[in-house]
Order: structure tokens, then sequence, then C-alpha cells
């Protein structure tokens, strides 16, 4: 048995056995059919299931790799951003070497999109795809695990309490992460931060670049660990946030000092919100490379955060919703040069739209709200004019 198999996308000697075991799979059935019929799900379950597994099953006939599952996965990724945003773009692929293989380090705003968008933006680029680090918090029933792990998804389990069972789980994530750039040659994405950053502020964790490095042989410095991994801060940038209500409600509860309970389907929800809600306009940008084992912005967990987040920052699109914001919450300073990005933006209309999409958050979450679109302007300024 490999040290990774329980951490470890599926190979594709596992997809046809993983793929059927979805279909015949009760709970995830009535999941599908809960999202996408929930009143017809409700009348005649009995009736749906069945045709559903026969149209999965048809389906599933061209599946026999991951790069089928893929293929198939990338049409509907397609058509869902067609339907779901007012334009999707990137930046700085051509900086890439698609020889090469690297550590994708970017912001966080979206559970299922964010990969996603990194990949689609790979994929258009004629760049191989990549695996995705997904936390076990998502995987309570064994479906979920199977239909992440298929998609080149592999598991950061955070559930554990033991210091010593954490370490140890650590350094098989590091080092799973060194041997898939290294050695296998294919790439990784994961979130500079544990979770999403719900208040719009973008910071890139020491802890998570210190986990990295656990893996480094030992007679190598953090630097020659770190360079090797070839890590590129990546940002992402959604001109509107579908969960931006459900974000302000939990901030709302920490600022009160209550405590935030999920419901048992909370993150399910969320993932569907992200797919399927409005977005407007959506972009990727790749930023460069991050130094050679003889720079020092790799000498610490430190400095190496702070590079990341001055790139996250400086190559973060902003959009008319986040000057927007910025300008309701009364700040001027670097106004003008943030509305410079868009010279040909009608801000009267821009802003009727943002305060319509805030009339409709319940009071009480409005300014946090306001101040997660605006926090990326605050960053974005002080990146690149000192403001």
């Amino acid at each position: 048995m490999s040290e990774f198999d329980d951490i470890r996308p599926y190979n594709d000697s596992e997809v046809p056995a993983v793929i059927a075991r979805l279909i015949a799979n009760p709970e995830f059935i009535d999941l599908l059919l809960s999202r996408r019929a929930p009143l017809l799900a409700k009348i005649c379950p009995w009736l749906l299931r069945p045709l559903l597994r026969l149209v999965l099953s048809k389906a599933a006939k061209n599946m026999h790799t991951v790069a089928d599952l893929q293929r198939y996965l990338t049409g509907s990724l397609k058509g869902l951003v067609d339907k779901t945003t007012d334009g999707f773009s990137f930046s700085g692929v051509e900086k890439l070497d698609p020889t090469k293989s690297y550590l994708f380090l970017s912001n966080h705003r979206d559970i299922a999109m964010d990969p996603a968008m990194v990949n689609l933006a790979l994929m258009e680029s004629g760049m191989d795809t990549l695996r995705i680090a997904i936390g076990d918090n998502l995987l309570s029933k064994p479906f979920a695990a199977d239909l992440m792990r298929v998609n080149r998804s592999f598991i950061v389990k955070r559930n554990i309490s033991g210091r010593r069972e954490k370490l140890t789980e650590l350094k098989k994530l590091s080092g799973y992460i060194r041997h898939s750039i290294v050695q296998e040659g294919v790439s990784i994405w994961i979130a500079q931060r544990e979770g999403r950053a719900k208040d719009g502020q973008d910071r890139t964790e020491t802890a998570l670049l210190k986990m990295l490095a656990l893996s480094k042989d030992r007679d190598q410095s953090f630097a020659q660990a770190i360079g090797e991994l070839s890590m590129v801060p990546v940002s992402i940038s959604y001109e509107y946030d579908p969960c931006d209500v459900d974000k302000g409600r939990e901030l709302f509860a920490k600022h009160n000092g209550q405590d935030y309970i999920k419901q048992e389907f909370e993150d399910l929800d969320t993932i569907q919100k992200g797919l399927v809600g409005y977005k407007g306009r959506v972009h990727v940008a790749f930023g460069d490379v991050l130094g050679d084992e003889s720079s020092d912005i790799l000498e610490s967990a430190d400095k190496l955060a702070a590079a990341i987040d001055q790139q996250v920052y400086s190559h973060y699109k902003l959009f008319p919703s986040n000057i927007i914001a910025y300008q309701l919450l009364g700040k001027t300073a670097g106004l003008e040069q943030a509305k410079a990005l868009w010279p040909d933006c009608d801000w009267a209309d821009t802003q009727a739209s943002f305060q319509s999409r805030l009339s409709a958050a319940p009071r009480d979450y409005r300014n946090i709200i306001t101040e997660s679109y605006a926090a990326p302007v605050d960053n974005y300024l002080k990146a690149t004019q000192g403001c």
C-alpha cells in the first residue's frame, strides 16, 4: 500500500469502479435530485431515481480514465460559466512553462469555483489540469469523497486532535504535494489559508508554508525546499459573490460573540450556491514564480507570506462593485486611482446595482458585506501605491 493511498486522488484504473459506486449510491442520487428538481424529488422520487441512474450510466460508458471524466465535466463547467457570469478572463499564463509543474497558491473565496476557474484557465491555455487540495470537513459522506477524489482532488485531514497524529498527517500531506510536483510532474492547487476569506481579507497563513517544508530533506534549507515547488501566487476575483449573505450571517454572529454552528448540509448548499449563483465577471491572474533558493524572499515563512500577499493584492482585478463598496464606506484615499481602472464605467448605475443587491440582504449584514467587497481595494492600493 502506498503511503499516500488514503489521501491521493483516484488513478485511472479506479475510475470505472468509483463511477459505478456513485451511481449506485442512494444518498448521491437523492442529493442530485433534490438539487436539480426539488419539487419532483418529493412527489415522485421512485420515478426519478431510475431515470437519473440511466442518464448517468449512459454518460459513464465513455468515462474510463480521469481525463475522460474531466473532459465531460469541462463541457459542463463552460456551460455553467456562460450561464452564471458576465465573462471569464485570465492573465499571466504566458509566464508559465507548460512542460513544468507548479504549486498554485491562491486566495480563497469559493469552495468549488476557485480551483475550477484556475483549472479552466490552464486548460484553455493548453496546459494540463492540476490536483486540488480539499479539506476532509467537506467529505463527511463516502460519496462526497469518491466524487472529489475521482476528479483529481486530494484530502487535507483537518479533523485530528492529537498533536503527534496531526504532525504525522501534515508530514504526509507535505510529502504528497512535493511528490506530485517534483516526482510526478503534476501541478497542485491549494488555498493560501484554511477556509474562505469571508471578510475579503486575503492573508497567507505562515503555518501552511511551514507545512510545505516538512517534507524537505535533512540537508535542505527552508529556501531550497520551497524553491523546488515552483510556487505561483494566484488572484481570483469575482465581481459578485453568490454566498455574500451567508458569509455576512456567519461574520455577524462571530462579531457578536456567538458560536456559529453550521447546518448538516450547509457546505453542500454553499457549493451549490457558488456554482449556480450569479457572479458577474470573473478573473484569474497568475503571478510570477516565487524566486529561487538564493532569493531572500524564501528565507523564512514570514517573508514568503508577505511576498505572496503582495502578488495576490497587486494582481487582484478590482471590479466596479469593489470600488463602489469602498466609496460607500466613506473612503477616499486612492479612490480616483481605483476608478481610473474603469474609465468607461457608469458609476451611478453601478452604485444603484450594488445598493439594490445590498437591500436584499438583512440589514444587520449589510455593512459587513460592504466591507468584504471593499477589502480588496484597500489591499490593492497598499500593494501598488502605498495608500
